[in-house]
């Protein structure tokens, strides 16, 4: 991966380029002391991951996130503060920052976050990757009848590791015990199976392969999916920096769409957030590809 700094503090940058480097979690490809320059450099740099400052002269770090995302698409940016207002600080996720770490910088922590950055970066360009090459055009129910056939009953050949990782990721999210959960597995391990995502087959084409009342089987997973988005807003509401909140919140999940189920947890909204169950299950099953 390739980083670039931004940081007033020049022990700041040199202390992030230190890790970086000591650590070998990538090389540091630029750096500056202020957003407008920073702006310039990486249009012509394109960073993997950006770190920025909250705080700055002439223009602040959500600003600087705010404008960066309009000419880089495929960016991560990790926020740095000693800001530790809940407000602003959901404020700068808004914006599109992938984690916040609040200052002064713990080498551990930075390292920790960086991986975790690193991996949901790498997820998010493998989805990307897949839903350009894999072409659902052509497939229709009867196509889907065939593979499921051929395969068997889904329950009965869900893969171990698939199996496992599905799990350990439900449980996460506090809905492994809830009855969708199970057709969550169905779904997601005929999705990793037979290579496909949910782009121009609905769920609830997909769902008739596997039971005789789709209608229910897909009402099932929509619920267990938003429970989980209600569990993932308490989290993000007592802790920001709760590792389940910070992977979850904006791969399995629509960050904005997290932050209305909080605003409507604290009573700030009368609106639910919606979750986009298509994403939710395409991750669910790059997650199991990628393990």
């Amino acid at each position: 991966m390739r980083f670039y700094l931004i940081d007033d503090d020049k022990n700041i940058r040199n202390i992030l380029k230190m890790i970086i480097t000591n650590r070998k979690l990538g090389t540091v490809c630029g750096s500056s002391e202020n957003g407008q320059t920073a702006l310039e450099d990486i249009t012509m740099l394109h960073p993997d991951i950006i770190i920025v400052d909250f705080l700055m002269p002439e223009m602040d770090g959500i600003t600087f996130v705010t404008e960066a995302k309009k000419l880089l698409n495929d960016t991560a940016f990790i926020m740095l503060s000693q800001v530790s207002s809940k407000d602003m600080i959901a404020s700068a996720y808004e914006a599109g920052i992938e984690f916040y770490i609040q200052k002064p910088i713990n080498s551990i922590e930075v390292e920790k976050v960086i991986h975790q950055v690193c991996e949901s970066l790498s997820l998010k360009r493998t989805m990307a990757q897949m839903q350009n090459i894999l072409n659902f055009s052509s497939m229709s129910r009867q196509s889907a009848q065939a593979a499921a056939s051929t395969s068997g009953a889904v329950s009965s050949t869900v893969s171990d590791e698939v199996s496992s990782t599905l799990k350990t990721i439900l449980q996460r999210l506090g809905i492994i015990g809830d009855i969708g959960s199970k057709d969550i597995i169905t779904i997601v391990n005929y999705l990793v199976q037979n290579h496909h995502q949910l782009e121009d087959i609905t769920l609830n084409e997909l769902c008739s392969q596997f039971s005789d009342s789709p209608k229910s089987m897909e009402q099932r997973i929509r619920r267990t999916a938003s429970t989980g988005l209600v569990n993932l807003a308490h989290l993000g509401l007592e802790d920001y920096s709760n590792d389940i909140f910070t992977e979850y919140s904006s791969t399995l999940y629509n960050f904005e769409q997290v932050r209305k189920e909080m605003d409507f947890i604290r009573g700030k909204s009368e609106k639910h957030g919606n979750v986009k169950i298509k994403n939710f299950l395409n991750a669910l099953a790059m997650y199991c590809t990628n393990r």
